[in-house]
């Protein structure tokens, strides 16, 4: 039994080291980053979607809806006690339960709907990303009877994996059958997703992680181990989780208190991150300088198959030594070239769309004005006005490769990171199918497969080491190139866009529109920049790996 702690589901996908420091009694005063505020405005685009689908689901129910009363005056126990009453009562519908606490178990916490069934209650999500893909086989129910009951296998679509979705209803599976209140016999959760318009239902003691384990199995062994952590931190035990640079590290409030650590050991996961980094620790190489002296040809087993070759991270432990941002990891840079290149840039909001594609025209005169231009729509997403601009994009983009082909002169599109660019582009010729001038899937998928649509990515990935990463925003100045505004960021950008389509109510503002324009203008030119500098003898002032 623990009685130090009681943690919430979202630890379980949370940095070991951010669970320790959340329970430390020493770090209660300790500054933290402030807010970010990109993810402020996620948070409050999800409550205001939860808060709409709540609505909907409520209206289309009827009196078996039961709201949980909500409120920054109301407190977690008087909420907890109403969910209980409410369950004890056998209300069918139950909108924003407090779950009974589990002392025992170390459990709090949420969950926005409980459906009532057979022998107890099942829990649903309502979130604001894709649950399901194009394809068959996701059980589904109506929103106006979301029942397991209900559900049937679905012919338009299947699940996309979403573990941390899963991870939270195991918690409160755990915590109603902690309370005596779970379905014994149906040890399912739902989520209602972005599209809201079905719940998509997950069995929970299916094997469907990696090595056949179940989502409860999962989420039991992150959960103990969490909880350990916590324990211990709270305890004044010794620490079960040190520092280590992961991905989660950019947005974390705490990152600045574990970098002034990293940097004071200097850590290894300051060049290498996640399981390489465990990896190599557990080999003994604890620090960047002891990377750095590593013979680079030794057996690869030191890092995980799946990550960074061995000769690479040695080469980034060198140059984050001789503070150098790039390296060349070859004696030679070599980027495909063309007659007539064209530089892509899109821009999404969130999963909602894609609404502007940048293009910049440069090389031989294939009779079309060179430079920038961009297609757009600035009808707030999700928008049939998105096909329009995107039609417009694909059908200009296809007419300079035709007039280049007609001229005898070579074509080549360029981007920085496909993957973005790739999913848009499927993803609007799927949605859009039919209408005028949307290409096919069979189109866009020859030309994402052809030698005329490069990643400028995948190149700085091969020809170069980067010891602070490897985003444009970080290359391109390597190679001379500056935004003009000084907080540009994807996620800034979304702010803008919001301000830009009068998303929150006041008007559309033009100053803003012009900034994302500028902004889109500015990556393009980015990467024709960077591609212009990897082609110039320029390229060869950066230090060569094996050189250091």
């Amino acid at each position: 039994m623990n009685n130090l702690v009681l943690l919430d589901a979202g630890v379980v996908s949370r940095c070991r080291r951010r669970v320790h420091l959340e329970h430390d009694p020493d770090m209660r005063d300790a500054a933290q980053a402030p807010s970010d505020p990109a993810g402020e405005q996620r948070k409050a685009d999800a409550e205001a979607h939860r808060r709409s689908i709540a609505e909907e689901m409520a209206g289309l129910i009827g009196p078996d809806w039961t709201w949980i009363p909500a409120g920054p005056d109301l407190r977690g126990s008087d909420r907890e006690f109403a969910t209980e009453q409410a369950m004890a009562a056998g209300a069918r519908f139950i909108w924003g339960a407090q779950l009974p606490r589990d002392p025992a178990g170390g459990r709090r916490g949420s969950i926005h709907l409980l459906v009532r069934t057979g022998s107890g209650y099942v829990p649903i999500l309502v979130v604001r990303h894709k649950v399901t893909d194009p394809g068959s086989g996701a059980r589904t129910s109506p929103l106006h009877d979301p029942t397991p009951a209900a559900g049937s296998a679905d012919p338009a679509r299947k699940v996309r994996p979403q573990p941390r979705d899963q991870l939270r209803l195991a918690h409160a599976r755990r915590m109603l059958e902690a309370s005596g209140h779970a379905d014994r016999d149906l040890p399912l959760g739902g989520v209602v997703g972005l599209d809201g318009d079905v719940v998509v239902w997950h069995d929970l003691e299916a094997p469907t992680w990696p090595g056949n384990r179940t989502a409860l199995a999962e989420y039991d062994a992150r959960f103990a181990d969490r909880l350990a952590v916590a324990g211990a931190a709270a305890s004044g035990a010794e620490a079960l989780a040190e520092p280590s640079r992961i991905v989660e590290c950019r947005t974390c409030p705490w990152w600045t208190i574990c970098r002034a650590q990293l940097l004071a050991d200097r850590d290894v996961s300051l060049v290498v991150r996640g399981e390489e980094g465990a990896s190599l620790r557990a080999a003994g190489i604890r620090t960047v300088d002891d990377l750095a002296t590593l013979d680079p040809n030794l057996d690869g087993e030191l890092l995980p198959p799946t990550g960074m070759p061995l000769p690479d991270a040695v080469g980034l432990a060198k140059a984050w030594l001789a503070d150098l941002t790039v390296v060349r990891r070859v004696p030679w840079v070599a980027v495909p070239r063309a007659d007539v290149e064209v530089d892509v840039d899109m821009e999404s909001f969130g999963d909602a769309g894609a609404y502007l594609w940048g293009a910049l025209l440069s090389g031989v005169d294939v009779g079309e004005r060179p430079g920038y231009r961009a297609f757009v729509t600035w009808e707030p997403l999700p928008t049939d006005d998105e096909a329009r601009s995107f039609a417009a994009f694909w059908q200009w983009l296809m007419v300079i490769r035709l007039r280049a082909r007609a001229r005898g002169l070579s074509f080549r599109a360029y981007c920085y990171n496909e993957l973005a660019e790739n999913r848009w582009l499927l993803s609007s010729a799927r949605r859009f199918a039919g209408k005028p001038g949307i290409p096919s899937l069979e189109q866009v998928q020859a030309f994402i497969d052809s030698d005329a649509w490069f990643d400028l990515f995948g190149s700085v990935r091969d020809h170069f080491l980067c010891s602070h990463g490897k985003g444009l925003k970080t290359i391109a100045p390597v190679a001379g190139f500056t935004w003009r505004d000084a907080e540009a960021s994807g996620e800034n950008s979304m702010r803008w866009y919001r301000t830009a389509v009068g998303m929150d109510g006041a008007g559309p503002d033009q100053a803003q529109r012009v900034r994302l324009l500028e902004y889109n203008e500015d990556d393009v030119r980015a990467t024709m920049t960077l591609r212009h500098w990897m082609s110039s003898p320029a390229v060869n002032q950066i230090p060569y790996v094996g050189d250091l």
